[in-house]
């Protein structure tokens, strides 16, 4: 006998504007519960200290997470220099000072290094696996780790404001798998000035703007009630970025049974795309000759 799962069955996408002093999964969770649905997920993890957009996927909309991970993001934060400390933020400890502080175009000069392709060094306190297990684990107990650089695009780098000598607030839009934290440690020491981020917001990623986010306080509010639908967005928010097709009628029912299925499109052949029928989402997959095949169907 199937085991039934505890919930609601409800889909879609939940975008809320993260307050500081709460971790990615703590959000998650509380949404879940709000809402009283049976799965959930989060499209890219945000520090606890760190605010600004973090999407939810309730229920079938979990399946477009990986699309939503890949998608850019835009970053706004302030970079304090002076020193280093063992997380690159504020709320780590201080390893190492320096006097020098420097100008606004030594500033601009700098940060062309880390714009475009780039590799970067995760910091030491992040969610990098490490042999099984994550690097802020292995750092908290005291373990130091030799983690690899990553490979970053960053799509823009720029200045935003500088409010003292000691500090400059930026602007990042990057690509998948970028630290915030990395940037400001290792600007700091290519300036010979060392730093480390005071504070930082997310200001949209992919389709979603913290600035249409709705607060913890509010979803709190509406907790396990029926008004609480009123913050659950369609499941094809997260699609927006891949062209859509549209099903035959003898296609839906293919896709829906994990088949290849005839759509109505013009892509170039093996182009990921998601279809649809009456205006929702059947599936995500590849577009041939005619056909999608599929990687992803969604049941509801």
């Amino acid at each position: 006998m199937a085991k039934v799962k505890k919930g609601r069955p409800v889909h879609g996408w939940v975008i809320v504007d993260k307050p500081a002093g709460i971790g990615s999964t703590q959000v998650v969770g509380k949404v879940r519960w709000a809402f009283n649905a049976q799965k959930a997920g989060h499209a890219g993890t945000l520090d606890p200290d760190a605010t600004g957009v973090l999407a939810i996927a309730l229920g079938e909309a979990t399946k477009t997470v990986p699309l939503i991970m890949d998608a850019r993001k835009c970053y706004r934060f302030m970079v304090n220099f002076g020193a280093e400390t063992s997380t690159d933020d504020a709320a780590g400890e201080v390893l190492r000072r320096a006097d020098l502080r420097p100008s606004d175009g030594e500033i601009e000069a700098a940060l062309a290094a880390f714009r475009g392709d780039i590799m970067q060094v995760p910091p030491q306190v992040s969610a990098v696996k490490v042999e099984g297990e994550r690097a802020y684990d292995l750092a908290r107990e005291g373990i130091e780790m030799d983690l690899a650089a990553r490979p970053l695009f960053v799509e823009r780098l720029e200045i935003l404001a500088r409010p003292s000598a000691d500090q400059v607030e930026l602007k990042m839009v990057c690509g998948k798998g970028g630290y915030v934290r990395a940037i400001a440690r290792d600007l700091g020491r290519a300036l010979g000035a060392l730093g480390h981020v005071a504070w930082l917001r997310r200001e949209w990623s992919g389709p979603f703007e913290a600035a249409k986010g709705v607060s913890m306080e509010e979803i709190e509010a509406l907790a396990r009630s029926e008004e609480i639908d009123r913050y659950l967005q369609p499941l094809e928010l997260g699609l927006t970025d891949l062209p859509e097709v549209r099903c035959t009628p003898e296609g839906v029912q293919r896709l829906r049974n994990g088949n290849a299925g005839q759509v109505l499109g013009h892509l170039p052949y093996g182009e990921e795309a998601w279809a649809s029928f009456d205006g929702q989402a059947v599936a995500v997959g590849r577009y041939m000759g005619g056909e999608l095949h599929p990687s992803r169907v969604f049941v509801r």
